[in-house]
Order: structure tokens, then sequence, then C-alpha cells
């Protein structure tokens, strides 16, 4: 049987990169998927993650969504539940990245890097658990909830306030609500990949950037979208049954060298 049969997951961030991969490898394994983005073409240019996993037989919806806003992600769950009859994972992926130190970094950057990357994931894990906790468990389990975080919410990088601040705060969410929701059988966990090819432009695809994820990045290639996938199906699945509050490098090695 595949690993989410009969499943519901929302994935945020699900257009493009990362959220898109997670979203076609949940629909791939039998999960009904809800791609929640604030746009629905990927940047990556193609078909929309809802047709790539319509045309292969699997079951897709897209919600427009600002996860920054409450009203909206409240009514992202609503219209799950109500669609679907219950909310199984949360994948919490959408964020911004703004590319400034302390000193250079605006009142405006940080609100919209912490207001969509801190606060949107609050208000996802805040929407969801309250969702889960109406639900019959299966298999031990309510509802499972993962967060993406990052290496930099680990170790400082040059040049990166906001981003990391909201990546730091969003792997402690995960244990705190982990920890706190426990015994309501509540499962939340966190990856954190590390330099991952995902064809989004920007500073991240800078020639010497890459050039010093390469030779820091101790496996002989770069990450690529399907890598993070594969961890986040492993947690969303039954698979992981004692597995609650970590945060899973996904990074070739790069955080133990």
């Amino acid at each position: 049987m595949a690993l989410l049969a009969n499943k519901t997951a929302i994935v945020t961030g699900a257009s493009s990169g990362i959220g898109r991969a997670i979203a076609l490898k949940f629909a791939a394994e039998g999960a009904n998927v809800v791609i929640a983005d604030t746009v629905e073409q990927p940047i990556e240019g193609g078909e929309s993650t809802v047709e790539l996993i319509r045309s292969a037989g699997g079951n897709a919806v897209y919600m427009k969504t600002d996860i920054s806003d409450w009203n909206a992600v409240d009514a992202l769950v609503g219209a799950t539940v109500d669609r679907f009859g219950r909310l199984d994972v949360m994948v919490n992926n959408a964020a911004i990245y703004t590319s400034t130190n302390l000193v250079e970094t605006t009142p405006e950057q940080w609100n919209r890097v912490i207001g969509v990357n801190l606060t949107g994931s609050f208000y996802c894990n805040k929407r969801a658990v309250t969702q889960m906790l109406t639900q019959a468990p299966v298999n031990e389990v309510r509802g499972r909830i993962i967060n993406i975080s990052s290496q930099h919410g680990m170790v400082a990088c040059p040049g990166d306030l906001a981003y990391s601040v909201s990546k730091g705060g969003i792997v402690q969410m995960t244990r705190q609500i982990a920890v706190d929701h426990a015994d309501d059988l509540i499962v939340c966990n966190a990856i954190a990949p590390g330099k991952i090819i995902t064809g989004k432009p920007g500073v991240a695809n800078d020639p010497d950037a890459l050039d010093y994820s390469r030779r820091r990045t101790p496996w002989p290639r770069l990450g690529h979208p399907h890598d993070v996938a594969g961890a986040a199906l492993f947690l969303a699945s039954d698979m992981a049954s004692y597995v609650t509050g970590i945060n899973l490098m996904v990074d070739g090695g790069w955080m133990a060298g």
C-alpha cells in the first residue's frame, strides 16, 4: 500500500522548489494534497504542481494563501477539512529571503521576513494543531507537522540576519510544539536543508556562492528538492512512529564537518 494512502496533506509554498517536490512525492504515495501558495505558476516554469499531480493520476487542489495573514490560514485549513474530512499532515515550507546584515536590514524587511517565515509558521502550526486536536487518532497519531527550517537556523551565515533568526525560531517552535502536544498524539518535526538547487533565481545561484557550497559540502554533489521530499515522506508516514521534536538535517554532511 502507498505510504500516505487516504491521508490529506497541506504543503505551503508548494508551487515551486522544495514545496513542489514534497507535494509531488506525497501525491505519488497516495495523499490528497492541497497546494497552498500565493501564486500557482512555478518559478521554474512548466506545468503547475496541481497539473503534474493530476496528470499522474493523483488528487490535488490549489488554494491561494498568504500565510502571513491569519484569516487566510484559518480559511485554508477550514476549506481543506470541508473538502477532505481531516488534516493528517501539515508541511510549513513557504518562506522568503533577504541577504542583509543587522545594519543593512530595514524595519520593513525585518517585519516582512519574520511575518512570513516565523509568524506565518506560527499561524499554520496553531491552526493545524487546533484542527488535529478534534480528530481521532490513526495508528496512534492525530496529525503530523513538518516545519522546513534551515542550516542557517543553527549556524550564523554572514549577511543573513532576518532569515537566520526566522529559521532558528522555527527550530525552537518545532521542539516546543512536539513537547507540548505529545500527550495529544500530535507529532511535530523539522527538516533543515543544506544547499539545495531549486532553480529559483537570486543570490543563492551566484557562481561564487555555488562554488563555496560545493567545496563546503562533503557529499560529492549539492542537494536537490527530491532529497528533501524523501525526508518529508519519512516524517509524514507511519515509518516515523516514535520520532518527534527533531530537526532532521538534509545537507550532504555540511553540518557534520
